[in-house]
């Protein structure tokens, strides 16, 4: 069982629900992302997503767009995140996964990608461009490193792609709540609790929710409905307008407030 399988069971055995942290690998430069790992999982991060930063992130807003321009910038690829996981694994057992778009993975070839990435300490694998119809070849390469295929799931999915996602997910469901881009908002979609029962009533993985979450009080809200909630432009936004020791501290201090948030569903049960 992978170490995202392992959070999840228990977490659930304690009655408590899972905060999924994003942030872009290599921004503003991977010793910098090899020393916050570590740091954001001590602040309550039961599970953190790695960006791969591409030149063309069409899932995504303006704060992470900018924070993978930063990143490439600073000359970070696949092969030195992987490097940088091998460094974060030596003192930091939280369960990572890397989260981005097809083209770079295919580029590095799918099997060397899952052999070198599971090697490395990665958990799990979400790519936002890569339609479940169309995952077979990268599911068997990542079943076969023992590496976690993420699925995603959105407003618009129908009973198909529930189908699909079900046989080939692992590790746990990631529901996109809101249609359009990344990036923090006002307010929750209303209707997360309805797909969320859907979605359980398919498959038996745990679900997380993620896009538009940004405030502790989202996150309960959420955490409320779901098995995991996943926040990432408002952390992103931080690498925008702070850096070094301040950034880490601004950092830390946003997951430690959304992990009390989240907490709070723990402490009514």
């Amino acid at each position: 069982m992978s170490r995202i399988s392992n959070k999840f069971n228990q977490l659930k055995r304690e009655g408590r629900k899972a905060l999924v942290t994003f942030i872009t690998a290599g921004d503003p430069d991977l010793p910098f992302t090899e020393r916050i790992v570590p740091e954001i999982a001590a602040a309550g991060a039961d599970i953190i997503e790695l960006g791969v930063p591409f030149s063309d992130p069409m899932a995504d807003g303006p704060t992470i767009q900018l924070s993978s321009e930063r990143s490439l910038a600073s000359g970070t690829d696949l092969a030195s995140i992987l490097a940088a996981v091998k460094n974060i694994r030596k003192g930091c057992d939280v369960p990572i996964l890397l989260m981005g778009y097809y083209n770079p993975v295919f580029v590095f070839g799918l099997e060397r990608f899952c052999r070198e990435a599971s090697a490395a300490g990665v958990d799990g694998v979400l790519l936002v461009d890569l339609p479940p119809e169309e995952a077979d070849e990268l599911v068997r390469c990542a079943r076969r490193s023992s590496i976690d295929f993420i699925p995603l799931l959105t407003p618009t999915s129908d009973s198909s792609r529930f189908a699909k996602v079900k046989k080939i997910g692992s590790g746990f469901i990631y529901y996109v709540s809101v249609a359009g881009v990344t990036g923090a908002r006002s307010t929750v979609a209303a209707d997360i609790g309805g797909m969320v029962e859907m979605i359980r009533a398919t498959a038996s993985l745990p679900v997380a929710v993620g896009f538009g979450i940004s405030t502790p009080e989202q996150a309960f809200e959420v955490s409320k409905l779901a098995d995991g909630v996943v926040v990432g432009s408002a952390l992103v936004k931080l690498f925008e307008q702070f850096e070094g020791e301040e950034l880490a501290r601004k950092v830390t201090e946003a997951v430690r407030s959304l992990k009390a948030g989240i907490e709070q569903v723990a402490t009514a049960n």
